[in-house]
């Protein structure tokens, strides 16, 4: 189950490259991106990336967007974000359907409110929601009819419709699932390919699966407490990592990475367009 012994101390953003076959995955507080076997060490926090080729990755860090090539190790900035708000970082973000990138940020101590969510698209960003406190589960329907989000500390789980033509966001976003007064917090998640929700929950020890009309189909525990986002790969996206962290742990099995089969097929990553 293991799939990295590396012990990150915030474990977070794994994406399954589809050209490369390889699993990237950030420790956000180490400022480091990850390979299996190798790392990138970077001056600010990184925290998520979308895949433009196969030797170019859309990397978030505190400041923006840039274009990381892996081969040369370097990064040219194509946006800022929050670049004047030295208090805040990247946090959750993925690829959508259009080609688009959804950007987090939260407060560097998770202060209240103190975040937003970001889209970028061929060359624009737009803020989308403001007065986020811990900007998780970003991921978007098969179809792309609508995107999930939550913001941690609220326990709810949203949905936003978005544009057919675009994939700008439709009305304002709705309660989904609400977990209310548990003990653990909705961390990052993914949606497979027929529109199943995995959710890793901070906390709890395992990714929960919720079918469409949000009933819990299963959960899928692994040997760490505080999962933070799963990821479907392999060559036939039926492997579920998932990432964790060991901040404030002292568990031989905290902060690693972990890989197990199921019984589900997700999503490729989608490739992102500048």
């Amino acid at each position: 189950m293991i799939f990295d012994e590396t012990q990150c101390t915030l474990g977070e953003g794994p994406l399954w490259h589809p050209e490369r076959g390889e699993l990237f995955w950030f420790d956000i507080l180490s400022k480091r991106l990850h390979i299996k076997g190798r790392h990138w060490q970077f001056s600010r926090h990184v925290s998520a990336a979308g895949w433009i080729d196969d030797t170019r990755l859309l990397l978030a860090d505190s400041i923006g967007l840039h274009v990381f090539d892996l081969a040369r190790e370097t990064a040219d900035q194509i946006c800022e974000i929050e670049i004047d708000t030295p208090a805040t970082r990247s946090n959750d973000g993925r690829a959508d359907p259009w080609g688009g990138f959804w950007i987090g940020t939260m407060g560097l101590n998770a202060e209240p409110n103190a975040g937003a969510i970001y889209r970028y698209y061929r060359g624009e960003v737009r803020r989308l929601f403001v007065d986020i406190t811990i900007s998780n589960a970003i991921c978007f329907a098969p179809d792309g009819t609508y995107a999930c989000f939550t913001d941690t500390p609220t326990k709810k789980i949203m949905r936003q419709r978005l544009s057919e033509k675009d994939g700008w966001p439709t009305g304002d976003p709705e309660v989904w699932l609400d977990f209310g007064e548990t003990n653990w917090g909705p961390d990052g998640a993914v949606i497979d390919s027929t529109g199943n929700f995995w959710n890793a929950q901070w906390g709890a020890n395992h990714v929960a699966c919720y079918a469409p009309d949000g009933t819990m189909v299963q959960t899928v525990a692994f040997p760490a407490t505080q999962t933070s986002c799963p990821a479907f790969g392999g060559s036939d996206l039926k492997t579920l990592f998932c990432t964790s962290a060991a901040d404030g742990l002292t568990g031989a099995d905290e902060g690693k990475t972990f890989a197990t089969p199921v019984d589900a097929v997700g999503q490729a990553e989608h490739q992102v367009i500048l």
